[in-house]
C-alpha cells in the first residue's frame, strides 16, 4: 500500500483496502490478507484488531494448516448493514433482503394489487424484513427496480401506466417516508444492464445496448461505462417509438407475438409460449422466428444506427426462450437494416437480472454509507434517483 500521507489517512486507506478485499473474496486468514493488501505482518495484525474493535470484522473460525497450527479466519461483519432489493412488475412485488456482505437473508413476494400500490409495497417489504429478523428502519438502503422512468427533477414515474396509483407521486420521497430509510428508484432494464456490467457479458464493455423485447419492452444504453438516463430519466424507453406500422411496443408485446405466431400456424396463449413452440415446429416455426426477429430488429436498428455501440445484448424471458436461434436471426435482420455490424448476443445473467442488479446497487450505496468506501465498480456508482 501507499506509504505517504498522514498516519490517519494511511490507516483509512488500508482499512478500506482490507474491507474491499474481504467483501470480494470472503473469509481470509491474516497472512492471506497481508499478501493481498501488501502490509507487514504486524501492520495487518493491528489493522484487524482495529477493525474488530470497530465492529467491522469478526472472527469466523479456524483454517487447518496441515501439520502446522490452525489459522484464524476473518470476515466482514454482515450485521453492520442490511439492504433490500425490490422488483416491481405489473403482476408481482418481489423482495430480497441481504446483509452488507451480500449474503441473502430472506425473500418474499406478493401479487401486485390493483390499487394502494405503495401500501402493499411497504407491507411486502416489511414482511421480507421480518423474515430476516429486521425492522424496516434497520435497512441501510433500499433499491426498487420498476418499469418506466423516474424523473430526477420531480420524482414522478413516467412510462408506467400499468402500475396503479403511482402517477404524479414523488416516488423516492414518498417511499422514504413509508420505509423510514434511504431509497433509490431505478428503471428495471437499467438494473439488468448494470448487472451485466458487474457479473455478465458486458464486464469489459464500455459502450453497449441491452435490449429487452416483449413484456417490458425497453432498452438500456451504456456510454463510456455510464448509464445514459436522459434529462427526464426516459432514455431507452423504446416502447412508444414510432416505426413502420405504428407504435413499436404494440408490435412486439405478447398479444402481437401470439397473433404473428398464429399467422404461421402456431397456436400459443402467450408470446413466450409461442417462441418455445416455434423452436420445435420445423419450417413454420423457423419462419415465425424470422418474422419476429425482423420486428425486434426494426426497433433495435433505430438505437444502433444512432449510437453505434460495440455490443447489443438481448435480455428478458422471451430472448432467453428464443436462445441462440432467435439471437442469430435478430443479428441477421439487423445487418440488413443498418450499416454498423454490431455483434448481437444473449445476456448472460438470466436468473432475476433486475432483482440482482437492484441488490448490487443497494450494496454499493450501503457500503459507501457504512464504511465510507466509494463504490469501486463503475456500474454501481450511485447515479440512481435517491432520496
Amino acid at each position: 500500500m501507499t506509504r505517504t500521507g498522514s498516519p490517519r489517512l494511511l490507516r483509512e486507506i488500508n482499512d478500506r483496502a482490507a474491507i474491499e478485499t474481504l467483501l470480494r473474496t470472503g473469509p481470509m486468514t491474516r497472512s492471506e490478507l497481508e499478501e493481498v493488501i501488501g502490509l507487514s505482518k504486524p501492520a495487518t495484525a493491528q489493522l484487524l484488531a482495529r477493525l474488530e474493535e470497530d465492529g467491522w470484522v469478526v472472527r469466523t473460525g479456524l483454517r487447518g494448516g496441515g501439520r502446522g497450527p490452525r489459522a484464524q479466519m476473518w470476515a466482514v461483519n454482515g450485521g453492520v448493514g442490511h439492504v433490500a432489493a425490490v422488483e416491481l412488475t405489473p403482476d408481482l412485488i418481489d423482495v430480497a433482503i441481504a446483509d452488507i456482505t451480500g449474503a441473502l437473508l430472506a425473500e418474499h413476494s406478493a401479487p401486485m394489487p390493483k390499487k394502494d400500490t405503495l401500501t402493499a409495497l411497504r407491507d411486502v417489504l416489511a414482511k421480507a424484513a421480518g423474515l430476516a429478523g429486521l425492522e424496516l428502519d434497520a435497512l441501510s438502503h433500499v433499491v426498487i427496480g420498476t418499469p418506466g422512468a423516474v424523473d430526477p427533477a420531480t420524482g414522478h414515474l413516467g412510462f408506467a401506466p400499468h402500475l396503479p396509483g403511482l402517477d404524479g407521486v414523488d416516488l423516492p420521497g414518498r417511499l422514504r417516508e413509508l420505509f423510514g430509510t434511504s431509497v433509490s428508484v431505478e428503471n428495471d432494464i437499467n438494473l439488468a444492464a448494470l448487472e451485466e456490467m458487474s457479473t455478465g457479458r458486458a464486464k469489459d464493455v464500455r459502450n453497449f445496448v441491452l435490449f429487452w423485447p416483449a413484456d417490458e419492452i425497453g432498452s438500456a444504453v451504456v456510454v463510456n461505462g455510464v448509464l445514459l438516463r436522459g434529462v427526464t430519466g426516459g432514455a431507452g424507453e423504446v416502447d412508444s417509438m414510432q416505426v413502420p406500422g405504428g407504435r413499436y411496443g404494440d408490435q412486439v408485446d405478447s398479444d402481437a407475438i401470439v397473433a404473428l405466431a398464429a399467422d404461421h400456424g402456431i397456436s400459443a396463449p402467450t408470446g413466450l409460449e409461442a417462441v418455445r413452440h416455434a423452436l420445435e415446429a420445423g419450417t413454420e416455426g423457423r419462419e415465425f422466428l424470422k418474422s419476429l426477429a425482423h420486428r425486434i430488429a426494426i426497433g433495435l436498428a433505430n438505437v444502433v444506427c444512432v449510437l453505434d455501440p460495440e455490443l447489443v445484448l438481448l435480455s428478458g424471458a422471451l430472448a432467453q426462450a428464443g436462445g441462440e436461434a432467435l439471437c442469430e436471426l435478430v443479428s441477421a435482420e439487423l445487418r440488413e437494416l443498418v450499416v454498423p455490424r454490431t455483434p448481437v448476443q444473449l445476456a448472460q445473467v438470466t436468473a432475476h437480472p433486475v432483482k440482482s442488479g437492484a441488490l448490487h446497487s443497494a450494496l454499493a450505496v450501503a457500503r459507501e454509507q457504512v464504511f465510507g468506501m466509494p463504490a469501486t465498480a463503475a456500474p454501481f456508482r450511485s447515479h440512481i434517483v435517491q432520496s
